[in-house]
């Protein structure tokens, strides 16, 4: 399943989500409520499908996190390292 990055970015406007533009892939942190003092921010990385990387060029996703993280930061940073 393919979208684009400016879709995702309306999308999760309002769910605290956080885009970077990484290379030829897109990162985000997003959040999904998980519990009380419970992990709920998970990384995600999607990879554009041709020789655009505008908002508006074709991305698809390639991982999500299975683990949930403590912070924004630290679901950014495993979405980096892959």
């Amino acid at each position: 399943m393919s979208t684009t990055p400016e879709y995702l970015e309306t999308r999760f406007f309002n769910d605290s989500a956080v885009f970077l533009t990484f290379g030829n892939k897109t990162l985000m942190a997003g959040y999904s409520y998980q519990g009380r003092n419970q992990n709920s921010y998970f990384g995600a990385v999607y990879e554009w499908t041709g020789d655009g990387n505008t908002c508006e060029d074709e991305i698809r996703l390639t991982v999500v996190s299975e683990e949930y993280f403590k912070d924004n930061g630290s679901a950014m940073a495993w979405a980096m390292a892959q």
